[in-house]
């Protein structure tokens, strides 16, 4: 069951981790930031293969946990754009373009991979 979200422990040997209630950056696991998972306040990828729980025990994650990964995100999110000195409407500006140009951006960057 979830409980309440958190950010969770760091690896310093950026492990993979997969499932439970520890580890940031982990997939498939509750109350934590990650990938794949139900009931953590926002996405965070550490690089690793992602493990992908179902939508059904997504959509049974209690609305108050919800409600409560919403906001410790958004605080998450608001921190992050002051660290870096840019505005909410300098985001969402930057957003913007980005997607407009992200499938080339994509492509751009498998090409240059694969020349390497």
């Amino acid at each position: 069951d979830v409980s309440s979200p958190k950010h969770g422990k760091v690896d310093p040997d950026n492990m993979p981790h997969v499932g439970g209630n520890t580890w940031a950056g982990g997939t498939g696991g509750r109350d934590t930031a990650g990938l794949g998972g139900k009931g953590g306040p926002y996405r965070l990828d550490a690089g690793h293969r992602v493990y992908q729980v179902s939508q059904a025990e997504k959509d049974a994650v209690p609305e108050e946990v919800k409600r409560a990964a919403r906001e410790m995100g958004e605080k998450a999110f608001k921190r992050r754009l002051k660290e870096i000195q840019m505005s909410e409407y300098d985001a969402s500006t930057y957003e913007r373009f980005s997607g407009a140009v992200r499938r080339q951006v994509q492509s751009l960057r498998i090409i240059l991979d694969n020349l390497q």
